[in-house]
This record gives structure tokens, sequence and C-alpha cells, in this order.
């Protein structure tokens, strides 16, 4: 009889389980259903922008008094530095989506949003206007500011706008996914709290035999009381024979 209801338990518990998991993966929509999926996109555009934000952005010489032409290379980080920054955020964003519980999964996704955002808007801002990075950087190399050639503008600048964006897309496609995530750690909170409930069984334990005063024989190995214990007296006998004005040792 108790199998048969441990079986029906059993069998309840799977097909909950398994109602529980095709809910969620009917909730969970787009390509990013999978947690581990979303958790290294979202690495993978971070780290990618911080490899674009690298190398030289913009290039222009000027002229100096000592040398008539100066090359002047200006890398990503230093003609916009909050990309560097922006990039080290997305890939935090994925590692905290690793872990995230329910509420923290949103919070690190509109993060991760934002700095894509960011990643973008400062890689366009270059683009656009890409002289005051050059100025910049021939102050910083040369120590002049006027520039002798026009400004060149490498491809960076653009894949790094084109990265931000696909920061934006990847997290919006994570927010569709998430709701199939399952939990990270609830799951084992629950399951503790389950065994500390009041209502809940809990294994019995058998019962421990009392175990039976061994003898002074058992004791001394089956050689029988030990001499020194042979003659031992109690202090208060010993002392009320004393007091009677008997021997206390006469027996021994």
């Amino acid at each position: 009889m108790d199998d048969s209801r441990r079986s029906a338990h059993d069998g309840a518990t799977h097909d909950g389980a398994t109602r529980d998991g095709g809910t969620r993966a009917a909730r969970g929509r787009g390509p990013l259903r999978a947690r581990s999926r979303a958790v290294w996109s979202v690495v993978a555009v971070g780290g990618l922008t911080l490899a674009t934000a690298s190398p030289t952005w913009v290039s222009t010489t000027v002229s100096t008094a000592l040398e008539p032409t100066v090359d002047v290379a200006v890398t990503g980080t230093a003609a916009a530095p909050a990309v560097g920054a922006a990039a080290l955020v997305i890939v935090a964003g994925g590692a905290a989506l690793a872990i995230a519980g329910r509420v923290a999964r949103w919070v690190a996704l509109v993060v991760v949003a934002l700095a894509g955002a960011l990643a973008a808007a400062s890689a366009a801002a270059v683009l656009l206007d890409p002289v005051p990075a050059a100025t910049s950087g021939a102050s910083a190399t040369a120590g002049v500011t006027d520039l002798t050639s026009p400004v060149a503008v490498a491809v960076w600048p653009w894949l790094t706008a084109v990265l931000g964006l696909a920061a934006v897309a990847v997290a919006a496609l994570a927010a569709l996914g998430a709701p199939a995530w399952g939990a990270t750690s609830g799951r084992h909170e629950r399951a503790a709290a389950a065994q500390t409930a009041p209502g809940a069984a809990r294994p019995s334990v058998p019962p421990v035999p009392p175990a039976s005063p061994a003898t002074s024989t058992e004791r001394t190995g089956g050689v029988g009381p030990r001499p020194d214990e042979a003659g031992q007296h109690d202090p208060h006998d010993a002392w009320d024979a004393l007091t009677r004005g008997t021997d206390p040792s006469a027996d021994r």
C-alpha cells in the first residue's frame, strides 16, 4: 500500500515538474530561451566591443618646430573612453546573468542594453566629428593642436557602433527568452524550506539499544577485578568506621 502511494506521489511530482518546465518553455520565446546561450552571447558581444576599442580609430599629422611632420594615431579608448567602460559593463552583465535570480536578471539585461547604447553612441560621435579626437591626440603626442592633414577614420568605430547595437538586440532577445530560464538557487532554497517546515515528514531514526553495563570481568579483559579495586572503600564508609572506632582496613 505504501509503495503504491509513493509511486503515485512520485508520478504526480514528475508530471508537475514536466508541466512547469513545459510552461516555462512555452512562455520563453526567441533564440535565447537557454540561459547559457544568452550568457555566452552577451559576453561575446562585450568582448568584441572591447577588442574594437584597442586599435587606432583616427589618424592625422601635425608639424612641430623640430619635425615638419609628426604622425598622430588615436586609439578607440582615447578617442571614446566610454566605449571601454561600456564593454566591460556588458561582459560583467553577461557573467551576472549566469547566477542572477528572477529579478536580478531583468536588472542585468537593462544594464547590458544601456551599456550597448552608450558604446554605439560614443562610436557614432567620433564618426560624425573625428576632429576633436584627433586634436586631443595631437596635443598628447606632439604638444600642438594645429592639424596639417585631413583626419582619417578607420573601420573600427563602425564595428564598435554595430556591436553596441548588437548588445541592445541581444539584451532584448534574452528578455524574450528569460521566462523559460530555470531558477538557479531558488529550488534548493525551497527544498530546504520544505524539509524544515512544521508539517514536513522527518526520516525516522531507529532507536539505539542501551549499552549494557560492563562487568568488572569484562573491563579487565576476563581476569577478574584489579587488585587495586578489590579492597577499595568508599571514603564516607571509611570515615564512619573511624568515627565508630573501628579500623576501616580490617576487612581487606
